[in-house]
């Protein structure tokens, strides 16, 4: 065909052509798999980027990101115009005349390459092409690419093919945009908006030219250049970026002169690094979504969706402040009960062989170090009894001690931790969620992963099973000896015999509030025998609790494990007229152009009679208001006047183990939590140890400090009114007389009153 052609320049001419256009089809085909993947027409329509999604408080409040690569893309009028000149300056002063890519460029970065300076000669554009499609990434390679040379000859020859597609697509506006949107700054952040409040806490709008110059400068090296990791390099840099903005007219020399001399001013802004609280939420959030982003096909970490959860992050903030200032007061008496004492101990109050050791050989750091040692574990445990310079956290800060590895472990084991939710009653909406005392050393979340033994917490159930088998408040049990067979799992008999705290009984007749109010075994374990505790055990699912639970006479001491969240939600139920919430942590979700994809709210369920759960109301009032009630204690703080009216319930298990408080009122149900991950670490007696003494002093401050705010609509009041008649008798007022206050342990249950003897340790639950 070509022969035809008399001309022999001509002939050339029509040669190259037709190889070019084969060329760039064969390239575009990905031929033979030869070239690799090129982006299709789509792909250029619809570039798609990685965004962030944003993690909102109710109040709209930023608590944290979702992200593979931290993004958060902005429109071109956010973008500063120091930026723009910045860039265009030092990375494609003729932006603006070439067609995506720079001829010009290119043969000068050729000659700069052949005489010993090496220079890139690609555009913007080209950049941005290569940010979209990863083009330099391996799987983007064909069969040619794996050959030395030949495979970056192919992907520059891609990256031309695709920054004339963009070209021929968007306006120079939208691919500057596009491209300070996609490049990466170091310090997973991604895009201009995420840098300019890493670096410097502003938004991308409000940069300096000396702030731009930092940012540009990163793009010839994000490491070397970065400001954090090497000031010194990233200020040279800096100040090369101005001196091309002073050459291509964007400086004065004036501005010039002042800017060169100027110190890094970095104002850093690390998002993970904010408060630990907030990486429970996050966390909790992103199970939360998990199934819903399956059934919509959405990844979190990559749509730019904006969540908004239920927190209030005025509540939250109150929340951490307080149990920050109570663990740390609750940690000292813990540390200062054992003094020089070993505090894992067992059921007989003995020290645990080989505790700390055992919890050694489950260390990531055992198994290297036996792999290193040849299995020889006497040269194993000499290294980590060996001491080095290490961080460690406290609860005055992080600091830098000397310490072994045992010390270290001995130090976190030791560690009280602690768990609380607040929610509203009536919607399910939680307001206060805080998993643990620092995110970073426990990750565990003490709020719906962990799961404690309820201890007194869980007898509401049992008297809510009573009144359900038609007994009223004012009905009463003889405070007296209770023996209970039954057989176990097993199929063996066995008998049960509970205890008050004292060991003593009183042989009253008590009504069920006053019993329930001074949380005494004895009666609690009548209701049990009569009223079944296979039934006891489907009151507490109905009502809220979805743990496992073991049918067996101690289960309305709490001797099953539960979590402070189905804790509050059941409470809740009481609150709300007999309807079960479905707990709501995420409200609601927007996508990245603003529009509201999903909306959340709690499914309800009538589970109780609105008569009984008014009724268990009355009761919960009872432990404040009753003889020696076990909430007694909430009148040492400025909780009351106003007619308001406060219900709870005192939790601790046995040994002191675990601390619970449970309390609610007309706008809010909150649950608290106090112990150590390790239970066989616990205090030593009810003095210390019990839940009225570590968890009920958290809620006591926390609804203090809210009745104080009274802009979060947490109120003094009554709690809320019948809304059904009330049939069965209880305005029964019990006997205006001094009795020892009963612990409100599981089976120690109540407060040693002056003058008693030593309580004896009682044997567990079932034993």
């Amino acid at each position: 065909m070509f022969r035809r052609v008399k001309s022999k320049v001509l002939r050339v001419i029509l040669i190259a052509i037709y190889s070019l256009i084969v060329i760039v089809c064969a390239v575009q085909l990905n031929f033979l798999w030869l070239f690799g993947y090129s982006p299709t027409k789509e792909d250029i329509v619809l570039p798609t980027l990685q965004i962030s999604s944003e993690l909102y408080t109710a109040d709209s409040v930023l608590i944290g990101k979702f992200y593979h690569q931290d993004r958060d893309p902005v429109p071109f009028d956010s973008i500063s115009e120091n930026i723009l000149n910045a860039l265009i300056a030092t990375e494609d002063v003729r932006f603006y005349e070439h067609s995506g890519v720079d001829v010009i460029g290119v043969i000068s970065g050729v000659a700069s390459t052949i005489m010993g300076d090496k220079r890139g000669g690609s555009t913007i554009t080209q950049q941005l092409a290569k940010n979209l499609y990863r083009t330099r990434y391996e799987q983007q390679q064909g069969l040619l690419g794996k050959i030395p040379g030949l495979g970056m000859v192919v992907t520059k020859f891609k990256e031309w093919m695709t920054a004339y597609k963009l070209e021929n697509r968007y306006t120079k506006t939208e691919i500057i945009t596009m491209y300070l949107n996609t490049v990466s700054f170091s310090n997973n952040a991604y895009g201009i908006k995420s840098a300019s409040v890493r670096y410097f806490n502003k938004l991308p709008k409000d940069l300096k030219a000396t702030e731009a110059a930092v940012l540009v400068g990163m793009l010839k090296g994000t490491t070397f250049y970065n400001p954090i990791r090497n000031p010194n390099n990233s200020r040279e840099r800096r100040n090369v970026v101005l001196a091309q903005m002073h050459k291509e007219g964007y400086l004065s020399n004036a501005d010039y002169g002042t800017f060169k001399q100027e110190p890094l001013e970095l104002d850093l802004n690390n998002q993970e690094e904010r408060g630990a609280n907030d990486s429970y939420i996050r966390t909790a959030v992103r199970k939360w979504l998990e199934k819903w982003g399956e059934e919509n096909d959405i990844d979190i970490y990559t749509s730019g969706l904006k969540i908004y959860t239920t927190i209030d992050s005025r509540m939250q903030a109150i929340a951490e402040g307080i149990v920050e200032e109570q663990m740390k007061e609750l940690q000292q008496r813990l540390d200062n009960s054992w003094a020089n004492e070993l505090p894992w101990r067992d059921k007989q109050n003995e020290v645990i062989p080989d505790f700390l050791e055992d919890r050694a050989r489950r260390l990531p750091a055992y198994a290297s170090l036996m792999k290193m040692f040849k299995d020889d574990e006497q040269k194993v445990f000499q290294e980590l009894n060996k001491p080095k310079t290490m961080s460690i956290f406290t609860w005055d800060g992080d600091q830098t001690v000397e310490l072994s590895t045992m010390d270290s472990l001995k130090h976190y084991l030791t560690m009280l931790n602690t768990g609380m939710v607040a929610m509203d009653p009536y919607n399910g909406e939680i307001k206060v969620w805080i998993g643990g005392i620092d995110h970073t050393h426990y990750k565990f979340d003490h709020v719906n992963q962990s799961k404690r033994q309820a201890g007194s917490t869980f007898k509401p159930f049992v008297y809510l099973t009573a009144l359900e088998n038609g007994l009223t408040p004012c009905d009463t049990y003889e405070d007296k000896p209770v023996r209970l067979d039954f057989v176990n799992k097993q199929g063996e008999k066995e008998v049960w015999e509970p205890k008050n705290a004292d060991w003593s009984f009183s042989y009253r007749n008590m009504s069920l509030r006053w019993a329930m109010a001074r949380s005494l075994n004895t009666i609690t374990a009548q209701i049990t025998r009569d009223v079944g505790w296979d039934s006891i055990v489907e009151t507490a699912k109905r009502t809220g609790i979805e743990s496992h639970l073991e049918s067996v006479p101690s289960v309305g001491l709490g001797s099953n494990d539960v979590s402070v969240l189905e804790m509050a939600n059941a409470y809740s139920t009481f609150i709300n007229a007999g309807k079960r919430n479905e707990p709501v942590l995420v409200s609601r979700i927007y996508n990245h152009k603003g529009k509201e994809i999903a909306h959340f709210k709690t499914k309800q369920e009538q589970v109780v009679d609105p008569e009984d759960a008014w009724l268990m109301t009355y009761m919960l009032r009872g432990t404040i208001e009753e003889p020696n009630g076990t909430s007694q204690a909430l009148w040492e703080w400025d909780l009351f006047g106003e007619n308001n009216q406060i219900g709870g319930k005192t939790g601790t298990s046995s040994d002191y183990v675990d601390g619970w408080y449970m309390g609610i009122t007309k706008d809010l149900v909150t649950g608290v939590w106090v112990g150590c991950d390790e239970q066989s670490i616990h205090f030593k007696n009810s003095q210390t140890g019990e839940g009225s003494k570590t968890a009920l002093p958290i809620y006591a401050r926390f609804m203090e400090a809210l009745y104080k705010t009274p802009e979060l609509g947490i109120t003094k009041g009554e709690l809320p009114a019948a809304t059904v008649e009330i049939s069965k008798k209880y305005n029964c007022p019990s006997p205006r007389i001094r009795v020892p206050a009963p612990t409100d342990s599981l089976l120690n249950e109540g407060t040693d009153a002056p003058g008693l003897p030593t309580i004896l340790r009682l044997p567990e639950v079932g034993m």
